[in-house]
């Protein structure tokens, strides 16, 4: 999994889960044993409990595992139901028996008030990671493309799948977006293959292929009109726009996969 595809929501989900992980060997109450009386009882963790490790615990930690499982492959179902939809049920059950067994406890310990406060924060990045703005950027920021590098005299640069600031060809404009692929005259046939197949996906009329980074992880969907995604387009990674589709873009993945990016709102072009 391209780790770049992590939202801010999914690091709060991770970040939860670890502490609600943490506070399930902690101690469920808090109750101050006299000297010389056996209090063992009193000392229990939630391992020592199966419903309540499998209530709060275990079904936080598992809601997380299957948030993070569907930004991986995103449009899995079970049941009709997608992963991510499961993934939020699961961490909503944790905090609603959480909350209501340290309402029922006497004497709270660390384990159950830490585990109600990792189960709050972990419920609320589930619900609030896909909703709320500054939860949908991406975990961690993508690079700025990078720059051409100078060869050595008589050389021409190198190029390869994902490079935008390689040399630009003949009578093309400074800054200007270039087509996948575009090579100098005389360029190995290994180089030239890839313009001329970006040329040929290239329609006509005045649409250029271009270079471009999404923002933060976006579905690209099959160009059949399906429902469900083809694959999952990751920042800090780039694409070829290959065809405008409407208010959308053909985009073309490393793999030679092609389907329609239906949100185009910030990318960065190369």
């Amino acid at each position: 999994m391209n780790i770049r595809s992590l939202t801010r929501g999914d690091g709060v989900v991770i970040g939860a889960a670890v502490v609600l992980f943490i506070a399930s060997f902690l101690d469920l109450s808090g109750f101050d044993c006299p000297s010389g009386v056996d209090c063992s009882a009193y000392s229990a963790n939630a391992w020592d409990s199966l419903s309540l490790l499998m209530s709060i615990y275990l079904a936080g930690i598992i809601g997380a595992a299957l948030l993070i499982v569907a930004r991986a492959m995103p449009g899995r179902k079970v049941a009709g139901l997608e992963l991510a939809q499961f993934g939020a049920a699961f961490t909503v059950f944790s905090l609603w028996t959480a909350f209501w067994t340290i309402i029922d406890a006497n004497d709270a310990g660390a384990g159950l008030i830490l585990g109600l406060l990792a189960a709050v924060v972990l419920a609320g990045g589930a619900v609030a990671g896909p909703l709320v703005p500054a939860l949908k950027g991406p975990l961690v920021g993508a690079p700025r493309p990078a720059q051409a590098v100078q060869p050595p005299y008589g050389q021409q640069p190198g190029q390869g799948y994902g490079y935008p600031g390689a040399q630009q060809p003949y009578g093309a404009q400074p800054g200007q977006p270039q087509p996948y692929g575009g090579g100098q005259p005389g360029a190995p046939e290994a180089q030239q293959a890839p313009q001329q197949s970006a040329q040929q996906a290239a329609p006509a009329g005045d649409f250029t292929p271009f270079w471009f980074a999404v923002p933060v992880a976006r579905p690209l969907y099959g160009e059949d009109g399906a429902p469900n995604p083809i694959a999952e387009l990751a920042p800090g990674t780039w694409y070829l726009a290959v065809e405008q589709r409407g208010p959308g873009l053909i985009a073309q993945t490393q793999d030679g996969r092609r389907g329609v990016l239906q949100d185009t709102t910030g990318i960065q072009r190369g």
